[in-house]
């Protein structure tokens, strides 16, 4: 197989603003896997500095891998991450690019949906929650829950100096909408644990990541007294890391980014659910294309935060995905993508 890889800008139509900062535009890197009888299937890697990933540590990445793919049977998908995983152990949304385009590969030979090929039922999918920054003030952020609000589930990210504002001015824009809390590290065990009575005031349904990843004992400190499950994303990146997070936490939040290929990403679910825990599945700031590799899966999660794309001005491709806050799974072969 030959390796195409190309880096795409793309822009979000507000800045997307978390806990550790952010910005409008993002890279992201395209992939195409051609094999020797024209046959081409596509990836996406969305990398993230947080995990020591940029656009152009994936573009070196990839040249490094290119040799060894140009070796390998694209049907012996579960052989080749394998090796991916050797070559390159630190660079999972690299390998996530490979990953997808060789699942989309595969699909399209066969003419059928990565999900069919997995027999998933693709009216089981979950609803996704849609996204909410952290704005700069009162009547920016009203507005863009006002935008949002007629969405079933929205996901707000706290981490700021006026978090308990920002719940009240949520509530207040979007009375009818479930809603969830992602404070990507932000807080210490005794800020999450003064912020709960916020959170019950306003019904929130689900706290995620509210410490740094290491201090599990005092995410577990908040979760013993919380009446919300709490779920861990930056806590978890593969599936050897659920373990020792029983007892501790309710459930996991699965990225592509972060575990490196749709096998592993399915091997957390299977982890995930011999521990008793929720599996949530969320994305980086994608276009269709990244979104459509985890969409594959959607049948197999309790929650979803596929809304990456729906994030975007300027989204290059067309894709299953999110779509007025469900999964749709899409009846295109392979990941169903095509160029916008």
């Amino acid at each position: 197989m030959q390796l195409h890889a190309e880096i795409v800008t793309v822009h979000t139509k507000h800045p997307f603003i978390i806990a550790r900062g952010g910005q409008s535009e993002y890279r992201v890197v395209w992939v195409r896997l051609v094999d020797s009888d024209g046959a081409e299937g596509w990836g996406e890697a969305s990398p993230s500095r947080f995990y020591g990933e940029t656009a152009d540590t994936v573009m070196v990445a990839l040249q490094r891998l290119a040799p060894l793919l140009a070796q390998a049977d694209a049907w012996s998908i579960e052989a080749v991450e394998r090796e991916l995983e050797r070559a390159l152990r630190w660079n999972a949304s690299a390998r996530c690019a490979v990953s997808a385009a060789l699942h989309d590969l595969m699909g399209k030979r066969l003419g059928v949906p990565v999900w069919k090929l997995w027999g998933l039922d693709a009216k089981a999918a979950p609803r996704s929650s849609f996204t909410i920054g952290i704005a700069p003030d009162e009547a920016t952020l009203r507005s863009r829950v006002r935008e949002a609000a007629h969405l079933p589930i929205l996901k707000i990210k706290l981490g700021s100096s006026w978090d308990r504002d920002v719940l009240r001015i949520v509530r207040e824009e979007a009375p009818n909408v479930i809603l969830r809390v992602d404070a990507n590290c932000a807080w210490t065990a005794k800020q999450a644990l003064g912020m709960l009575d916020a959170l019950n005031a306003v019904g929130v349904d689900m706290l995620e990541q509210p410490l740094p990843p290491d201090d599990l004992e005092g995410i577990k400190f908040v979760r013993d007294r919380a009446n919300i499950p709490v779920i861990v994303d930056e806590s978890c990146l593969i599936a050897a890391d659920i373990p020792k997070l029983e007892g501790y936490v309710d459930g996991i939040n699965i990225k592509l980014a972060k575990c490196g290929s749709l096998r592993e990403a399915v091997r957390m679910i299977a982890v995930a659910r011999a521990h008793g825990m929720r599996v949530m599945c969320g994305c980086m700031v994608e276009t269709s294309l990244g979104i459509a590799a985890a969409a594959q899966f959607a049948p197999l999660l309790d929650d979803a935060d596929l809304d990456g794309a729906a994030l975007l001005s300027d989204d290059p491709f067309r894709g299953p995905g999110f779509v007025d806050g469900r999964v749709e799974m899409g009846s295109g072969a392979g990941l169903g993508v095509t160029r916008a």
